[in-house]
Parts: C-alpha cells; sequence; structure tokens
C-alpha cells in the first residue's frame, strides 16, 4: 500500500533577503512557500519567487540557486525581456529537510519560521542560494511565456530524500531531460559529452540514494550513442577537447562543437568550428548578454576600443541582434593544426572575453562610457 503525499501552499509575497556562497546578499520577492509530507515526514520544500531582469541577470552569469549550463534544457520561445519580472521555482536540497523539520508543524509556522532567519540567522544555510536547486525559470511576455527547466525537476526531488529511492526512476528523469534538451538544440551526443555532463550529478545522487551512477551513465549512453566525425581538422578539435578535460556536444550535422565555460566574470559558450575546405580554425565566445538597441552604438565604440592593439583575434558584434563574440582563428592550409595551437587559440579567446566582460557589463548595465569601461579594464 502506497503512502498518499501531502502538499500544502502558502503565498508569502514579501521580501526575503538570502546570500550567495560569498555572503554577497541577494534579495528576492517571495511568492509562495510549499511542503510536501509523507507520512508526516517532510520529502521536498519549495520556494518561489519574483526577481527583475538585472538581478536575474547577476543569478544567470554566476548561477545561482544551482542554475549552471549543464542542468539547464535551452531557453524556450525566445528571449528574456528587460522587463517584467522572471519569476523561478527552486526546492531545498534534501539534505537540508531537516533543519526545518521540527518547524513543520504548519505550513504558516514554517514560513514564519524561513523569514524570521533573515533578522535572527541570517547566516543560516537555508537562507544560502547554493542550498536551493532552480527547477525552472519563466517570464511571461505579451504574446507567450519564455523559460527553461532543468534537470532537478525532472527526477523528483521529493523522491530522493527517501533512501529507498529505485535509481531506475531517476536515470529515466535524466534521460528525458536529455532527449528534450537535444530535441530543442542538439541531436547529437556524443558519450564523452554525456559522461561530463553527469559529473558533479552522480556524487550529489549517491550521497541521497543507493545508486550506481554506472547505470545511470550507462542508460543515458544507450539512448545518445557516440557518431563518427569526418575530417582531420575536426577530429583534431575533438581530441583536444577531450584530452584537455572540457565538456562539450556536437552541433547536429555540423563539425562544430557547443562547450560551456565558467570564467571568473562569468559563464558563457563556446563554439569550436572546422572550415575543411578552407583549411580553417574558428573558435568563438559568445557574450551572456546581447547588446540592447539603445546601447549597440556605445558597445561598437567599446569593442572598437577593445580591438585596438589585439594581436591575436577580435570582439564582434552583430547590430542586427546585439549579440556580442570574441573571435580567433587560424588558417593550417599546407600544416596541420596541432594541440599546441587550438590551445594557443582557445585560451587566448576565452581570456579576453572573461578580461573585457566587465566592461561590456557595465556599458550595458551601469551607463559607464566605453572610454570610461575601456580604462577600468585596461588599468
Amino acid at each position: 500500500m502506497y503512502a498518499i503525499a501531502i502538499t500544502e501552499n502558502h503565498q508569502i509575497n514579501t521580501d526575503l533577503t538570502l546570500h550567495d556562497s560569498s555572503q554577497t546578499p541577494v534579495t528576492v520577492r517571495a511568492i509562495a512557500l510549499t511542503l510536501t509530507k509523507q507520512n508526516n515526514e517532510l520529502i521536498e520544500c519549495r520556494l518561489t519567487f519574483c526577481v527583475n531582469p538585472q538581478l536575474y541577470q547577476r543569478i544567470d552569469t554566476i548561477a545561482l540557486f544551482n542554475l549552471k549550463p549543464d542542468v539547464r534544457n535551452p531557453l524556450s520561445s525566445g528571449k528574456f525581456l528587460s522587463e517584467p519580472d522572471i519569476t523561478i521555482e527552486t526546492s531545498l536540497k534534501p539534505d537540508f529537510l531537516p533543519l526545518l523539520a521540527e518547524h513543520t508543524i504548519n505550513i504558516d509556522e514554517t514560513a514564519k519560521y524561513i523569514l524570521n532567519l533573515c533578522q535572527e540567522q541570517p547566516d543560516n544555510k537555508i537562507l544560502c542560494t547554493e542550498s536551493w536547486l532552480g527547477l525552472s525559470v519563466k517570464q511571461q511576455q505579451e504574446s507567450d511565456e519564455i523559460g527553461y527547466r532543468t534537470l532537478w525537476s525532472y527526477i523528483s526531488l521529493e523522491n530522493l530524500s527517501q533512501i529507498s529511492t529505485s535509481g531506475e526512476g531517476i536515470a529515466e528523469g535524466i534521460v528525458n531531460f536529455f532527449k528534450d534538451w537535444t530535441e530543442a538544440n542538439l541531436s547529437v551526443k556524443t558519450q564523452k559529452s554525456a559522461t561530463k555532463m553527469l559529473e558533479g550529478i552522480d556524487k550529489f545522487l549517491i550521497e541521497l540514494a543507493d545508486i550506481n551512477p554506472d547505470n545511470i551513465t550507462q542508460k543515458i549512453e544507450a539512448n545518445f550513442p557516440s557518431s563518427p566525425t569526418d575530417g582531420s581538422i575536426f577530429e583534431a578539435i575533438i581530441n583536444f577537447f577531450t584530452v584537455d578535460d572540457w565538456p562539450f556536444v556536437q552541433l547536429p550535422g555540423q563539425p562544430a562543437l557547443q562547450i560551456p565555460f565558467q570564467g571568473e566574470n562569468g559563464k558563457w559558450n563556446c563554439y569550436a568550428r572546422a572550415r575543411s575546405e578552407q583549411n580553417q580554425f574558428v573558435f568563438y565566445s559568445i557574450c551572456p548578454v546581447n547588446a540592447p538597441e539603445n546601447k549597440r552604438l556605445d558597445v561598437a565604440e567599446f569593442i572598437t576600443r577593445a580591438n585596438s592593439g589585439m594581436m591575436i583575434g577580435n570582439f564582434e558584434l552583430d547590430f542586427t541582434d546585439g549579440e556580442i563574440s570574441y573571435k580567433t582563428s587560424i588558417d593550417v592550409e599546407g600544416d596541420r593544426l596541432s594541440f599546441g595551437l587550438i590551445q594557443r587559440l582557445v585560451y587566448a579567446n576565452v581570456t579576453m572575453m572573461d578580461e573585457y566582460l566587465p566592461g561590456i557589463m557595465s556599458v550595458i548595465y551601469g551607463n559607464v562610457s566605453p572610454e570610461d569601461a575601456i580604462a577600468q579594464v585596461e588599468s
């Protein structure tokens, strides 16, 4: 006989101040708290809150609430706008649920306890952004609701809190996550990238239940088999990112890879492309934000100033949609693309994007002049 899970909801609608791992405050507008119990035992606690797009940019850039690129499905139906607010649903990590156990007689008491922590115990682990797993991020726009789900919403966190949980259901959830992801964005995934995307997840799952990560990986690889590649340049590219231990996915039907990168000043996607007919290797870092239309001339001036004197690579701006990128490339006609050549181009590229990203952000969001922004970066 199965135990029935009971869910309670409580509307909050008040400010809640959390903190990130560096103890920097993160103030959100708490909307709702949801508790799920089974046999009077708390098995899940969800917190839903709103943030303005500027705060979301910070959350997105440094992956607060565990919103890391490799656990997200692609953004649906467009891009987040500069308004209205963005709604984020999160779930408290199961290993922190015992901290709430004695305050869950009723949901009103739980909500009051969490809100009082801000005044009485501001450094409490429950108030740390890293103690919460982002489940979904949404923005209601005039035409439609856009957003994305994360891996955590696929694997039923309420089940993870029970030590008897079967790993089969969790593996199925992860497979469904990958299927939705590849259907929306990528149709070809190598065994290497599937395994890399599971790093960190395995440890988290093992700590919560008796789960064999090999079984999960095998099930995923069975659904996403590796595919052969053609062309010596592309083979050299794949070899480099495999040996140098970078996570990557292959774009469908193209000699190109998509690679997430985390720098000191932010995170973004990179693209490595082989142009076999031209005997060229091209590598791009894509800025995590696009320049708004009213800021594109300022950004154009900023990157023009930045490009002056650049020896390897250059910034580019697409005036159509405001995309900002940094490009490095090499022509290897009559030669071969060596590991060392790829390494120099890739590391020079991500270093430049990371160095100039704060300047780009200050021009877009801080109303800093391009000249002053360059001076701040290059000083």
